[in-house]
Order: C-alpha cells, then sequence, then structure tokens
C-alpha cells in the first residue's frame, strides 16, 4: 500500500503570495461540490465544523474543525484545531493528513488576501484590524503580501492588552504598527479594515467606513455572529467567497437581510466569479466589503497545494 504523507502545515514554510495564486488558480478550475455540518454544543460556544469537498477527476477531502472560543483565554491551546484527510480523485486513494494550526489560518488569510487583491485600492496604505486572536497575525502578513503598499497597521481588541501584545509579536519592515483603543479612530483612517473577532454584536458600524475602504469581515460563521452592522453592509458593494455560506450562515447577512436592509441578490459576485473576470471595484470611493465565510473548496484548494510542497512539487 502506498503510503499516506503525514503533514504539519505548522512545519511548512509557505509563501504567502503563492498560496493566494494556488487559490486564485483553484477558482478558476472550478469549485466542485462542496457540503458543510455545524455542529454546536448545548449551553456552550464551543461547535465542530465538518466541511467536505470534491473536485472531480482531481481530489476530495475532508476537514474536521473544533472551534472552542474560550481556550485561549485559560490557557488551554489555540481557540481552534483541525485535521484534514486529502484523497486522489482519480482511484479515492488517501493521499495526506495534514495537521497543524496554520493550516486554517493560512486557508483563511489567503482566502481574504485574495479578496483584498481583486478588490482593495492598489495604493492602500492604512490597515485596520479588529481583533486580536491566533488568526490576526496570519490575516496580518497575508494582506501585507498583496498590499506592499500598506505602511500603517492599527489594531483594536476589546483587551486592550490582548493588542498590545501581538504588536509586541509583530515584525515587518517598514510598517507602523500600533495598539489603539478606539475602534472607530482606527477604522476611520483604515484603507482596508479586517474584522477577526467571534462577535455576536458588531464591533464594525458603516457610518466609520471612509470612501474608497476595503471591509475584510473572517470571524461570524452561524447566524447569531456578526461583526458589521447594517449601516456597512448597505454603504459597501458585496462580494462573497461562497454565496451559499455567506447568505445561508453568516450573521452580517442572515440578520441584515431579516431587517430588510439588504437582499441576497445586492451579493455582486462570489470569489470564484471575480477569479474568472467578475466586475469588481468600479471606482477610487467606492466601499468594498467582503465576506470570508470558508467553504470546503478551500479547504481542499490548500490541502492540494500543501500535499504538492510537502511532496516536492510545488
Amino acid at each position: 500500500m502506498t503510503a499516506i504523507f503525514a503533514i504539519d502545515a505548522d512545519a511548512l514554510e509557505v509563501d504567502p503570495l503563492w498560496l493566494v495564486g494556488r487559490l486564485r488558480e483553484g477558482h478558476r478550475q472550478g469549485i466542485g461540490t462542496v457540503e458543510r455540518l455545524l455542529l454546536e454544543e448545548p449551553g456552550a460556544a464551543n461547535s465542530l465544523l465538518t466541511w467536505v469537498a470534491w473536485q472531480p477527476g482531481a481530489a476530495l477531502g475532508a476537514k474536521l474543525a473544533t472551534v472552542f472560543p474560550g481556550n485561549e483565554a485559560r490557557a488551554a491551546g489555540p481557540n481552534i484545531r483541525s485535521i484534514v484527510v486529502l484523497f486522489d480523485g482519480q482511484n479515492g486513494r488517501p493521499q495526506a493528513v495534514i495537521t497543524g494550526e496554520s493550516f486554517t489560518r493560512a486557508k483563511t488569510a489567503a482566502d481574504s488576501a485574495l479578496g483584498a487583491d481583486l478588490l482593495a485600492r492598489l495604493d492602500a496604505t492604512a490597515l485596520a484590524v479588529l481583533g486580536a486572536g491566533a488568526q490576526a497575525e496570519t490575516q496580518i502578513r497575508y494582506l501585507l503580501a498583496v498590499r506592499p503598499s500598506i505602511r500603517r497597521v492599527a489594531i483594536w481588541n476589546r483587551t486592550a492588552e490582548k493588542a498590545q501584545a501581538l504588536v509586541a509579536s509583530l515584525r515587518f519592515p517598514g510598517v507602523e504598527i500600533g495598539a489603539i483603543e478606539d475602534a472607530e479612530a482606527a477604522v476611520r483612517q483604515a484603507d482596508i479594515v479586517c474584522c477577526v473577532t467571534a462577535s455576536r454584536d458588531p464591533v464594525l458600524h458603516g457610518a466609520w467606513l471612509k470612501p474608497g475602504a476595503h471591509v475584510d469581515l473572517v470571524g461570524s460563521f452561524t447566524p447569531e455572529m456578526r461583526e458589521a452592522d447594517d449601516a456597512a453592509m448597505r454603504r459597501a458593494r458585496l462580494f462573497v467567497d461562497t454565496r451559499r455560506f455567506a447568505i445561508g450562515h453568516c450573521g452580517e447577512f442572515t440578520q441584515a437581510i431579516a431587517a430588510g436592509a439588504i437582499a441576497a441578490a445586492d451579493v455582486a459576485a462570489e470569489l470564484a466569479e471575480l477569479c474568472a473576470g467578475a466586475p469588481g471595484r468600479r471606482s477610487a470611493d467606492e466601499i468594498t466589503l467582503f465576506k470570508n465565510a470558508g467553504g470546503g473548496h478551500l479547504d481542499l484548494m490548500i490541502a492540494q497545494a500543501l500535499y504538492d510542497l510537502a511532496a516536492g512539487g510545488a
């Protein structure tokens, strides 16, 4: 029996621009079939997400991810843990088992970075990050890779000490990074706003967004969670990585649609359509908003890329 690769994503050195490029190419090749299952622990915020995807003739895979939001606060390890199994699309043979917390972080950041590369202004210089959890560093690194014009990063977190600790850990030559206690002030100056929280109440208000801003919403994955208010959804031209999951499962959309603030038809394009040439930003002053809702197709594309990298065929 051919050996199955055991890949530790944390041990791989991954070039953000290379991974974003692989994700772009994956969307151009076609998504295939994707399904999602969410289990939530009664009376707690803990959940188990199962993503499966099949790109016929190429590959199929499944990711299991646990989300335990209180882990970091009680020193119980990362809030998100995952394992991915990749299968050969020609014969169904298991090819790889991928572990490591950086897998989901890299997938999520590459998804956002591809959206920003297609939608954010080319001359963006200021980035605001709302949230200072484990995903924040990866988001910053990938967004800086696709927009090297960024020279200032302001980080806000409800617990100011956590934002300060993140700032102290970051080093990007030529980029000024600081913690800020006023989310509104950070957003009003930002060309790109990245939200990476587990909030159930909006941390981003549309009134704060300046003309030409690009918004990247990462945190919500249930109808009860949301990071942006109705005003932000109304002011922006809306884009998603996948319509099905963003509109059906993420609170920014489910709640805004229920309130009549937006309609599902207001989503201008999803990521595959943008990669195929669908219009993105229409003017320098237009506000764009990209919802990073996830999807098993994204995990499958990243799993294929990391398998190629580990096998020496990248």
